[in-house]
């Protein structure tokens, strides 16, 4: 890697099948355009002077099933630029819809892998929603800028399947829409640039979420590889994949209509297979191919893409289309441009007919080619035509309007060339990754760097009682403890005395390479006075008021720099006023207020639910983290805090793994201290909220209330020994 000075860009994308070399476009709805914008940002970026440095990170694949190329920890694609593959829930290959519970872990992956390499990243960039939601953990624990390009949204989605008749519960359960959503909610609040590909995605599509915030997003147009999609040159070949489409066509030598998508009902192919069946002159004057990925057999495929497919060759069958359209089971990434260079040698056209397209990266390949486009009148086309002048815009369930426009790119051979010139001419400067980057990097220049400062050094080596001098007091073991034990207070640590004694016993004969902290939704004062009352002895660590607040025993000392980093965005009184206006919420007595934590009373019998409190804060534009328990306490906090994330803060800040942290809890207000990496355990005499975390590899759901459950954890992970348990369930999920 380079060692020159300048920007440290980390890429987040963890969905999808993505390696440096033939791309695997079209396998599924997972491996389309965002794997290929991701890849080509990285190279593109690692090109620039400005940057020193570039990792893509995803998760790791070890599956039978793909290539063992996504096994692969690491991946140079370039001096500057790596893809770095971190574990994320089980090793088989799943659809991006089944990883939300898994992404905690795949957040606790990617804290521990920036502290092994001892470099922060001066920037996050996250794809996707689920990406989003790492990225906005990540980078608040940070305090680094997070940059976030959504590439599809889930409202969007959620609209227009409604719209054509899909049942609410079939929307949620194929595709987790409301857990997407809440995550695209955070990370719009969170993000400090989101990067949009089309001025209609920022105004039509961001512009339904609560968190819209249009003066924190910019319009910058991917780029296209031109190095690798460019004209028909003088001593050009016919290639390879031509000799595949042949067998298909009576004529191979007319001129090519083809489209080149994924087997999905948004890309609307079936649409096009009508238009172009129903009419004997567009059979007469073209052929048309169809390239929609790879397969095999289709009955061994996900349902959707096998229904996409049945019905196409429903319809070449219902049309007599045979020696007319081509429609190749396979081909590579590296013969995609060669295909639109065919397109362009036998002059003929490039089609996107999707019912939506939120940019439309094949266009501007094809563009790039010398090709003529034509395209839906949605979204990124409407930009690239707009800029490019190189076709025609059409209704993509018009059949009359999309044949006519066809006719006219077949047969005005003066239109044709006018087009293909005018998309050559416009596309270097609109759409080049050159210029992309240049402008990309121009907005992150400006955003503020914000860090945990004493996160910059590397993870020592030596043994735990070398960690540097964190100026704590000596009878703290933070410095020396190698593994922690973090306990809720109410119905958790306290509760059965005798339970409790022998919980004491046993810290106290284990020596000072254990840690102790409680984590409450208790304030400071409230918290010693329980533990006094219980003769509990003093924490090393105390996070209190829900995770707002973090404190280093005996001496409570407060840590600064966890306030000062919560505090981003958080307006307390306007977070007051709104409440107000909410039937059925109380606010709880003032002692239990915080700076950073305003508690209130729900009451369940008033027709008012948790979502709908927490959407009618996001549409006062108001930054704030909800933990509803019991059914009936509601704490709301800044969007950086909670017990989870203080947890994770000072994980890092010690230089501590996380995995060696056993956290106990009992209701919903410790589930994000509960979720990830830590060693979790929910002791018998829990809140019923809790109960969708069983199942969880890393949560084990004890038998014994109060301290005896976390006695019994103590036991199952080996907390005291080598950890063993823990490890080999690690390595076995």
């Amino acid at each position: 890697m380079s060692n020159s000075p300048g920007l440290y860009i980390l890429l987040v994308s963890v969905h999808g099948l993505i390696r440096s070399n033939n791309l695997e476009l079209g396998r599924d709805a997972d491996t389309g355009g965002q794997t290929r914008y991701v890849l080509e940002l990285a190279q593109a970026l690692a090109a620039n002077p400005q940057v020193e440095r570039v990792d893509l990170v995803t998760r790791l694949v070890n599956d039978p099933k793909v290539s063992s190329d996504y096994a692969q920890p690491l991946e140079l694609v370039s001096d500057k630029a790596r893809i770095i593959r971190l574990n994320c829930g089980p090793r088989r290959y799943l659809r991006k819809e089944v990883l939300w519970p898994h992404l905690d872990n795949f957040a606790d992956e990617l804290l521990k892998h920036l502290r092994q390499i001892g470099k922060l990243p001066h920037v996050i960039h996250t794809h996707y929603a689920d990406a989003g939601y790492v990225g906005c953990r990540v980078a608040g624990w940070l305090g680094i800028p997070l940059v976030h390009t959504g590439h599809s949204l889930g409202r969007v989605k959620q609209q227009r399947l409604l719209e054509q008749g899909t049942k609410p519960e079939t929307i949620e359960n194929n595709f987790h829409i409301s857990t997407r959503i809440e995550a695209e909610e955070t990370t719009l609040a969170s993000a400090a640039l989101i990067i949009a590909s089309t001025h209609q995605e920022v105004t039509q599509q961001y512009g339904i979420y609560d968190h819209y915030q249009p003066q924190r997003m910019v319009v910058i147009p991917p780029g296209v590889a031109l190095e690798h999609f460019y004209p028909v040159p003088k001593n050009w070949q016919e290639p390879p994949i031509y000799e595949q489409l042949k067998r298909f066509l009576i004529d191979p030598q007319k001129p090519i209509i083809m489209a080149l998508s994924r087997a999905a009902m948004r890309k609307n192919v079936s649409t096009l297979v009508k238009a172009y069946g129903e009419d004997p002159q567009l059979r007469h004057l073209a052929n048309l191919v169809l390239v929609l990925g790879n397969r095999d057999d289709i009955t061994t495929m996900e349902s959707g893409p096998r229904q996409v497919l049945t019905e196409i060759f429903q319809l070449i069958d219902r049309y007599d289309l045979y020696g007319y359209v081509a429609y190749p089971k396979h081909h590579s990434a590296d013969e995609v441009p060669e295909l639109y260079r065919l397109i362009a040698k036998t002059r003929g056209v490039f089609i996107n007919p999707a019912l939506t397209e939120p940019f439309g990266l094949t266009l501007i390949e094809a563009t790039a080619c010398g090709v003529p486009i034509i395209a839906t009148s949605d979204g990124g086309p409407r930009d690239i035509l707009a800029a490019c002048n190189n076709g025609m815009l059409i209704d993509p369930l018009d059949i009359k309007q999309i044949q006519d426009a066809l006719r006219t790119a077949l047969t005005n051979t003066e239109q044709w060339q006018s087009w293909s010139n005018n998309g050559l001419n416009s596309v270097k400067e609109n759409f080049s990754w050159d210029s992309h980057v240049e402008k990309y990097l121009e907005h992150v220049l400006q955003l503020p760097q914000r860090r945990v400062q004493s996160l910059l050094s590397p993870l020592p080596k030596a043994p735990a009682t070398d960690l540097p001098d964190w100026k704590i007091p000596s009878t703290n073991r933070l410095p020396t403890a190698d593994r922690f034990l973090v306990c809720e207070i109410d119905n958790t640590l306290l509760g059965d005395q005798e339970a409790l004694q022998k919980l004491i016993e046993q810290l106290r004969n284990k020596g000072n390479n254990i840690g102790m902290g409680i984590a409450t939704g208790r304030n400071l004062q409230s918290s010693l006075q329980m533990l006094e009352e219980w003769r509990f002895p003093m924490p090393d660590l105390l996070i209190v008021s829900a995770g707002s607040e973090i404190y280093y025993g005996p001496q409570i000392v407060t840590d600064t720099n966890w306030l000062r980093h919560i505090s981003y965005h958080w307006q307390a009184e306007a977070v007051r006023k709104a409440m107000e206006e909410l039937p059925g919420v109380v606010a709880q007595p003032p002692e239990v207020q915080g700076k950073f934590k305003l508690s209130y009373f729900v009451d369940e019998a008033k027709p008012i639910s948790f979502k709908e409190i927490m959407r009618h804060l996001r549409r006062h534009r108001l930054h704030v983290k909800g933990i509803y328990s019991h059914n009936m306490y509601l704490d709301l906090l800044p969007i950086r805090a909670s017990k989870g994330d203080a947890i994770r803060y000072c994980a890092l800040k010690w230089g501590l793994p996380i995995k060696r942290f056993l956290v106990a809890g009992a209701s919903g207000n410790d589930e994000s201290m509960l979720a990830g990496n830590t060693l979790g355990v929910v002791v018998s005499n829990y809140s019923q909220e809790i109960e969708k975390l069983r199942g969880y590899p890393q949560i084990y759901f004890a038998q014994g209330q109060y301290a005896w459950g976390i006695l019994e954890a103590l036991d199952r992970y080996d907390f005291f020994g080598t950890l063993s348990y823990t490890e080999s369930e690690m390595m076995a999920v």
